[in-house]
């Protein structure tokens, strides 16, 4: 019987349609099987998860002795399904470096070599920036909550249902998490040619207004504070993303062929 045999991977990264969908299939079974592995470990320490992201809540309370502030499960299957969401949640954080390692090696084939090494920083620089994102907004979430449950009106009582809850807290954290993906954007903008460094310092002004309009419309709260903590690190991040994208353009600049700086109605050396 003839040995089957594997088809040697072609040099420039050329695939036919079916083995696409091969490829695409692998990848998504690979990234799946990481967020269910993630969720299922965090389903062993649901314990753990829900007291940390309830611990600002309490935070409020111990703080405010005269509200009556608590947590509740409106209904029998409640805590299940929190459990069940809280698990995904922490799954797909906990999984990110996997699938988003998953999505650059299905694209990695048609890109040069050159575009690799980019592309591959980009993914480096993704999964801690989403991550200090994450962690920027755990750290102001007990300041937000007393901001917010600060309104209530005099006689009444902070009590929350827990799926409303934490459907506000882990809305809360992924906005920053991933608000503070954008400098990584410009900079896989800029590497492509779509964004130069000198467009970025000229429009400056515009952008630092979009950037507060953003935080204003993307926070799930409406107070100021948490606006200005979420504006702030993203300006700085701006500007960090622009002295990134300089360097860049200086370094292609270097590298730029002398035939290519000749105006247009002279003759060129070649």
């Amino acid at each position: 019987m003839a040995r089957l045999r594997r088809r040697p991977r072609d040099p420039e990264g050329r695939m036919t349609l079916s083995e696409h969908l091969r490829e695409f299939r692998r990848r998504l079974f690979i990234a799946a099987a990481a967020v269910i592995v993630g969720a299922v470990v965090a389903g062993f320490y649901y314990s753990e998860i829900f007291d940390l992201l309830t611990d600002p809540f309490y935070e409020y309370a111990r703080n405010n002795p005269q509200v009556d502030a608590s947590i509740n499960f409106a209904e029998a299957t409640a805590a299940l399904s929190n459990l069940i969401s809280l698990s995904i949640f922490v799954g797909i954080i906990g999984s990110s470096p996997v699938w988003l390692y998953q999505i650059w090696a299905f694209i990695v084939p048609g890109l040069t070599r050159k575009e690799k090494r980019i592309s591959l920083a980009f993914l480096g620089a993704t999964i801690p920036l989403f991550l200090l994102g994450c962690g920027l907004a755990y750290a102001i979430l007990p300041q937000s909550l007393s901001i917010l449950y600060g309104l209530s009106p005099s006689g009444t009582s902070n009590i929350q249902q827990a799926s409303m809850y934490f459907s506000f807290v882990t809305r809360f954290i992924l906005v920053f998490g991933i608000g503070f993906l954008f400098p990584v954007v410009l900079v896989g903008l800029n590497a492509i040619g779509a964004m130069p460094a000198a467009r970025l310092i000229k429009g400056w002004r515009i952008a630092v207004v979009l950037i507060f309009v953003f935080a204003a419309v993307a926070t799930p709260t409406a107070d100021p504070f948490t606006m200005f903590v979420f504006a702030l690190p993203l300006t700085a991040l701006y500007f960090g993303a622009w002295l990134v994208c300089r360097r860049l353009d200086k370094r292609k600049a270097a590298n730029r062929p002398d035939w290519l700086d000749v105006d247009d109605t002279e003759a060129s050396q070649l």
